[in-house]
Formats: structure tokens, sequence, C-alpha cells
């Protein structure tokens, strides 16, 4: 209706080249969904012999030629708008066509609307996918297809997401590349060594030596690999048209400073330096000069706590003076003298609250200014305001992380086989954070057996340390084997950057496994809740397992360490693993067998006189995997599925070759990755159907691995990776789906060239959530306005022209859902009027020259935690800000235990002098986000 009135010969309201680059790759996705609706169209016509249609999506979607043509739409989306606007603007008879084409339209949606429907169909399709997977029994024909279909267009649209970050890169860098005036700086933004990690538009804020705000500026930052840029944006006066390019903003850069110099400072850290040390904040231009004293933050806030701690102090001496009084006296005596106290305490609290929440939405950057007159050097502090604390939270982690990333055991830390035999090392790869050892020399003849992640929040944790920090909690690690008849269990603390040994707990016998125990979801009813209060004080629950057959139950709360339960066996057997559901405990043991204690409804520990043993083998279980209430218990090359309830088993076989034992078996939506004692293959199976979908062998994955002499030592799935540990100490990663679909492998996946010396014992990954008292945003922002609203809330005036920080209405229970990350970048700051996918009615809330959002903004997607990360295509109502859903911040680190560290890189001399030593090397992983 648009694109073929304006093609035809007569027509030449717009130039066909240009109708052209408007609608690029359009014909070739309407084919694309024209031959999956005929697709569908003749399954549905044979419904009843066939009610399956998982199996069209991967058949029409899985083309390599459907991931080329929606990259190239999704990359030019942008610039297709702004020449949609620019017409609208120098031909009226374009504007006209357009008004004509919608006012005919049945549904009156804009040309605009129509062109946004190809990206949101992939999440739709996904949406609609979970959905059908939710109405669909586990026993229907078309479950496994609607599963798979649910893996490839996952799959595919995180190709796109990566396709479209890589262009945004580009497009950023060479912008502010060609907005250089100094030749070396060009020079290095164009080098193939520099890429972009962050940027996003900030207020940059000067505040006076009394605390006020002398001025204001939005300001361009990018955070490259190895360098921070700071930008004025241009876009004051109307462009010219005739100059108008879909290029975004230009830029000119206002200063740049080396990564490794810069450092993050919160407010209160510099109280004392900043009286002393007075700077301004023209000292990063080359025309600058001293105006006198200007503080680069908000002392006056810290003035005021001092100055209320100082009146407390002297009421308090007033309050003790007027106790001695022998006299009655109205309005002067120890109650009221009492009270003043109280109030004044109370100011207190506010004020640190106030100077908190401050700190949440300031992002205070010390960077090296020039040096003095006598050539010392002088570090400036520059102030940014970011749009939510979530910003700033993202700004500290990623700023922390990129230092990370210089280090030489990162540079490179990973090897990644592309498609053409290079290889390479992106940012984005987890990175070797520190290596550390663990137990003594005396006890070093320990083999390394377990270990697990014991989550607890910290209070006492700021809210930049919170964000760069390792996952908060403890790490538990036990050993035993070796001359010795005794294990140990080691505790690390995580709340800081560096793990640090707070206890250490003999055992009377070598401890083989460990399983930490969730606490149950507690009941509406309160009965259930004053239960759960009760086990909260219990703190977490952590089964330890003995090789003398028993299984020691502890309470874990901070560094306090209490044995609540010893659970025994019948055949006082060894116990290999652990693993529980909500009712269970299932103990694998050496005899093979499978010890179930039942725990009772309500109680957090299990009944002691509970144990059922289920007999499988004669060989000993090696590995245990829950679902549900059911458990998978490993034998030799069987698996058999434990009913919890009834004990009702049902085997198979994973392996055809008797002497491959299972040993590792991880679990992520509908699948099962196992590993086995021999080979160095690894086996996917369907968790429904028991039936094989995929076999990889790892030593063709990477030329690190010498084939047919490695097997598979540790296996883990953790955000979208699957990391297999080895027995030669290489680490190879894999990236899987995350959604409910099957964790195919797709990619060549990576290998890191930071190995052990030895097998890889263990591999554990350690979560935690922020707390969201972190990312609330109660109060100020400069230090007296109040801003009301849920974080990612509108900001009115002072909003980015791009659209950000929007949320979506709360909505429970919903499925976990793909980030497709399209930044499609507003057309707000064009001349003309607001492209919308809404009938022409205009925004009741802001003026077409406001920089507020408009629908233009949120019709896109529904945006998620993330400020460039886009999901579905519903805007916001109105007034709704408030109701907007939390954003949910994890904190990720992988942890692998072996013995000693090699650096496995091409230059590298291998060193193993500690290769006797159990070590642990700790990866970090970016900040994640949920819902």
């Amino acid at each position: 209706e648009y694109q073929k009135p304006l093609l035809e010969p007569q027509n030449w309201i717009l130039n066909h080249k240009k109708v052209c680059q408007i609608f690029y790759r359009l014909q070739e996705i309407h084919q694309c969904h024209s031959m999956f609706q005929i697709a569908l169209a003749s399954r549905v016509a044979e419904w009843d012999q066939s009610e399956k249609i998982g199996d069209l999506f991967v058949a029409s979607f899985s083309k390599s030629m459907v991931l080329n043509v929606y990259s190239d739409y999704i990359n030019n989306f942008t610039n297709a708008m702004a020449l949609i606007k620019k017409a609208c603007i120098s031909k009226p008879a374009f504007l006209e066509f357009l008004k004509k084409k919608q006012a005919s339209s049945p549904d009156r949606i804009t040309l605009y609307g129509l062109m946004v429907k190809p990206i949101q169909r992939f999440p739709q399709f996904i949406l609609l996918l979970q959905d059908m997977l939710k109405n669909t029994a586990k026993s229907h024909t078309d479950r496994l297809p609607l599963q798979l279909a649910l893996t490839e267009l996952e799959t595919l649209a995180e190709k796109l997401n990566e396709q479209k970050r890589l262009a945004d890169q580009e497009a950023e860098i060479q912008q502010i590349a060609h907005s250089v005036g100094d030749r070396n700086l060009s020079k290095l933004l164009n080098s193939e060594q520099r890429h972009l990690i962050q940027c996003e538009l900030l207020t940059e804020i000067v505040y006076g030596d009394k605390g006020q705000v002398l001025k204001s500026k939005e300001r361009k930052v990018f955070l490259l690999n190895d360098t921070i840029i700071c930008a004025n944006v241009n876009l004051k006066g109307p462009p010219d048209i005739s100059s108008l390019v879909p290029v975004g903003p230009k830029y000119t850069v206002k200063w740049c400073a080396p990564l490794l110099q810069t450092q993050v400072v919160e407010v209160g850290q510099d109280i004392l330096q900043s009286r002393d040390s007075v700077i301004t904040a023209r000292r990063h231009s080359s025309t600058s000069s001293t105006i006198g004293k200007v503080f680069l933050g908000p002392p006056r806030l810290y003035q005021e706590l001092e100055e209320l701690q100082h009146d407390l102090a002297v009421v308090e001496e007033v309050s003790l003076l007027v106790g001695t009084l022998h006299g009655t006296y109205q309005n002067l005596n120890s109650t009221v003298s009492q009270d003043w106290c109280l109030a004044l305490q109370r100011l207190i609290r506010l004020k640190e609250e106030e100077i908190q929440n401050a700190n949440k939405c300031r992002l205070r950057l010390s960077v090296p200014g020039r040096p003095d007159k006598s050539g010392r050097p002088v570090s400036v502090m520059v102030v940014f305001n970011t749009p939510s604390p979530l910003s700033k939270i993202s700004w500290v982690n990623w700023l922390h992380l990129a230092k990370i990333a210089q280090r030489q055991e990162n540079t490179p830390g990973w090897e990644c086989a592309e498609e053409d035999g290079k290889t390479k090392a992106p940012f984005s790869c987890p990175l070797l954070t520190c290596k550390l050892p663990i137990f003594s020399t005396k006890t070093h003849t320990l083999k390394l057996e377990a270990a697990l992640h014991s989550p607890s929040q910290s209070s006492l944790l700021g809210f930049c340390t919170a964000s760069t920090s390792l996952p908060q909690g403890y790490l538990w690690v036990t050993g035993g084997g070796g001359s010795s008849n005794h294990g140990q269990v080691e505790i690390f603390s995580l709340n800081r950057a560096t793990p640090r040994l707070v206890k250490t707990i003999p055992m009377k016998a070598p401890v083989l496994c460990l399983e930490y125990v969730k606490e149950p979801c507690p009941s509406a009813d309160e009965m259930q809740a004053e239960k759960a209060q009760t086990a909260a004080k219990i703190g977490n629950i952590i089964c330890v397992g003995l090789q003398d057959g028993s299984i020691h139950v502890y309470s874990s709360l901070d560094t306090a360490v209490q044995c609540l339960l010893t659970l025994e066996n019948h055949d006082s057997c060894p116990v290999l693993c652990l693993k529980h559901s909500l009712s269970f405990l299932f103990a694998g043991l050496a005899n093979g067998k499978v010890a179930v204690y039942h725990r009772r409804t309500g109680e957090r520990l299990w009944d002691v006189d509970s144990c059922r043993l289920v007999s499988l083998c004669s060989e000993p279980v090696c590995s245990l995997l829950t679902l549900e209430d059911a458990a998978w218990a490993s034998c030799t090359n069987q698996v058999t599925v434990i009913q919890g309830s009834s004990l009702h088993t049902q085997s198979f076989e994973a392996h055809s070759d008797p002497g491959y034992s299972v040993s590792h078996m991880v679990h992520s939506g509908g699948g099962v990755w196992m590993a086995f004692t021999q080979g160095s293959s690894i086996h996917l199976f369907h968790t429904e159907t028991l039936e094989p979908l995929q076999e990889v062998n790892i030593s063709t994955r990477t030329s690190h691995l010498t084939p047919g002499q490695v097997c598979v030592s540790s296996l883990l799935i953790c955000h979208g990776l699957l990391w297999v540990g080895t027995s030669q100490g290489i680490i190879v990663a894999f990236p899987v789906p995350t959604l409910e679909g099957i964790p195919k492998i797709t990619g060549k996946g990576m290998t890191s060239l930071n190995a052990h010396c030895g097998p890889v014992d263990i591999l554990v990954s350690t979560t935690s959530t922020l707390s969201s008292d972190l990312l609330r945003r109660d109060s100020i922002i400069n230090g007296s306005e109040e801003v009301k609203g849920d974080v990612g809330g509108q900001r009115g005036q002072e909003e980015s022209s791009y659209p950000q920080d929007s949320e979506a209405p709360f909505r429970e229970e919903k499925p976990k859902r793909l980030l497709l990350q399209y930044r499609v970048h507003s057309t707000c700051q064009l001349p003309g009027k607001l492209l919308t996918a809404q009938p022409e009615q205009g925004n009741p809330r802001a003026p077409p020259e406001s920089l507020e959002h408009s629908p233009e903004d949120c019709s896109i997607y529904e945006v998620s935690e993330d400020p460039d990360v886009w999901v579905r295509g519903r805007p916001m109502e109105w007034g709704k800000e408030g109701e907007a859903r939390r954003s949910k911040v994890s904190s990720t680190a992988i942890f692998s235990g072996g013995r000693g560290h090699r650096w496995i890189g091409q230059t590298a001399s291998v060193d193993c002098s500690n290769s006797t030593e159990n070590t642990l090397l700790v990866w970090q992983l970016p900040l994640t986000l949920s819902q």
C-alpha cells in the first residue's frame, strides 16, 4: 500500500532510490512470512491428522537467509525513520500521501506502525510459543517441536542482538571519531583494538562551595575498553534540512582520560580532601581558567549533617543540665529535653538517607587533569547525574570490569573460534578476577571435592561496593581423601572484590559432597508465615556428605555454623552426591543405592527415621539431579528417574558402552546435559521423553585439547553458558539458550586461556541479587529536588531524547523473557511532527518540542530494565509510571577448582610451579537484569 505506489513510474513524490532505502529488505521479509503462512494454512487443513506446528517454526526461521534479511532491516530502521521524517518536511506531497493512506487504512495505522511490526514479530512469536508450551501437555506430540521452535527463535534473536550491538558500536565510535579534532585520538578510536563498552547521555553537574548547583549540562559519556570520553552533544538550533542525515547528533569531545587512571569516588569518601583541594569545572577545557572555589560534590549535605550532630551533642549536654534542676518549670524539664534529642536524631537519620539517595544517581569520577606549575599530577573530580540508580550501578560495574579486562591474564582471557577460523577475545566473556590457594600447606594432600555458595545479604556494603564485589554470601569449599582419613571445610567471605577465608571446620571423615537447601516458599497462611519467620532465624541449611556414610546438616548464619542434625544410612556407605527437592533429600551411595529422606510439611529439616533405600545397581551412584520432586540418578551408563513420593523408577541408557559411566548431569530448560567418565563427548537428553537430542565432542572444538586423551571432569550451566571442565585443566564454554526450550549448543564455543595444571575438579556458580533498596530512588537528585516514582519512571524535561528508561506495567507470574537489544533510537530531536504508531491525536503530556518520552519512544518495544534493551511492542499508559515493575539486578561469579594455575596463550610459557596447590580461579560476569 505504500511501497508499490511510491515506486510507480508516474509517481515522483519521492526519489525511487530513497524509497528503496526506506523499504530495504521488506520484500524478502514479507516473502519469508508469506511462506510461513502457507505452511500454517496447509497444516491447519489437516489438523485432525497432525496436531503439530512447532516444526513449521523451525523449518521457516532456521535458515541463514532469515538472519541476514532481518539483521539488515533492523540495522537500517533508524536510517529509514530519519529519511521518512526528512521527506515529510521537504516534500508536502509525501506528507499528504501518508495522511491519505492512514485515513483509508481499516485500523488507521501509520506507516511507522506498519514498519515496526517486523521488529515486533520475533518477540511476539517467542511469547506465543511460551504460552503454547504452558498449555500443551507433556505427552503431546507437539511438545518437543514447540520447545525446539522456542530454542530456534531465541537463538535467532540473540544473533540479531549481537549483530545490532556490533553495528551500534561501530556507528558510535565512527561518530565520535569524526568529531575529534585531535588526529592522534581519531587514529586511536579507529584502531581495531578499541571497542565500545557503554555510552549514555548523562548530566554533568557543577556545585559551588556552599553546595549550590552552578550549572548543569548534558554530556554523552563513552566508555571504551581502555579510555573514557566525555563529549558535548550539539543539538542547538534547527538543523539545516539539506544536511540532515540519519547519523544521530554531532559530538564535540570535551575531555578523554585513560581508564586505568580514572577512579569512581563515592559521596563522602573524599569529603576531607575536597575541602583542601579546590578544583574548577572548566579545567578540562583547553580555554579554561580558574574562576574561584567550586566544589564538584554535595558538601552542603555533609555540612548540614555535621551541624545537626553538633546540635545533638549540645542538646544532650543541655538535657543533662536540665535534669539537675530542683524546681518544676513549664517546657523546661527532662521530658521536653528528651523530645529535643529524639527529634534531632530523626533529622540526622533523614539527612543520612538524603546523602545516601544523592549517591544513588550521582556518578563521581576522579580523572587526571593537567599538572600544576610544579609538575605534580592533579586529579579532577567530575560529577554526573545518571537517569536512575540502575544506570549508576551499571556504570560503576562496567568501569570495574573494564579495568579487570586490562590485566595480563585477560588480554586475552578467552579464545573464540569463529566461522572463518580466526580467534578473538571479546569483552563480553567472563573475566578472571582473582586466583587464590585453598587448604593450608599442611593439608595440601586433601583433594578438592565440592563447593557451594551460601547467599547472604550484607547491609554493610555501600552502593558502589555492592556492584563491584563478588556475589554476596559465603563460599563453602570441602576437601578429603589423599593420605589422610579426615576432611575439612573452608568458608570464604565473598562480600569484597577478593574472597577471604573466615572459618575452617575440621571433619572426622573426608567430605565428598555438599548441598545448599533453599528455604521453601512460605504460605499465605498465618501459621506457615510464623514458621517461616522461625526458619529464617536458622539461616541457610547446608548438607555435608561424608565418606563414613553420615550426612551432617548445618545451619549457616553469616560465619556462625551449627550442626542441627546428623542423618545415617543403614549400610554406612560413603555418600557420593546429594540433591534435594521440595519434600525430599536424595543421597547417592557408593554401593549403588539412593537414600531418600522425607521432610515433614512445614518443617525445614528431614525426619531421621524416614530413610528409604532405592537399589539401582552394584556400582556407585556417581551423580544426582532433581527435577521437581523427582531425582535423576546415574549408575554406570544407566540413568534412573526416581519419583520421590512413590519411589517409582524409570531407567534409560545414556551411553551404548557400559564402560562409560555418567559422571555429571546439569539441567536447563527442557534438557539435561550429561558427561561420562571416559571420552570427550557430552550428550543432551530431553527431560520429558528421555530421548537423546544432541552429542558434542569437546576435543574437536579447540586446538588446546589432545583428542583421545581427555575426558570431562566437571560440568555447569549458568547464564546462558555451558561450562565444561576437562581432565587436562582446560575449560571450554558453549552458548546455550536460557528460556524454556531445549539447551542445544549452537555455536563453536570458546576456550579459557587460564587453566589448571591438573583436572578441573569443581565448577560452581555464585549468584546474589542486589538489595532492592539500592535501586530505589526516594529523595533527591540534585541535593534538593524531590523525585517521585520508581526506578525507570519518567523524568520530565530532563529526560534524554533516547527511549531508554520507560517501564511497562507490572504483570505477575510471567515466564522468563528474552531481552532483545534493538536500540531503535527516537527521532524526537529531528524537526517535524512526531512519528507514532498511534492515530493522529497528539501527545496529551508533552508538546513536540519537548524531550519527554512520547508514544513514538515506547511503541516500538516495551522497554526492559536495561536502558538499551527492548522487549515487546506495547506502549506504557500515561500516569502508570509508579506501577512500573522493579528491576532485579544480579551479580554472578564462576569458581573453578583444581591444582595450580597456568596460562595457555601462544606466547606464554606454561608455569605450573604451584601445580600441587589446590587453587580456585574466580571469573566475574557483568551485572545481569531479570524480571
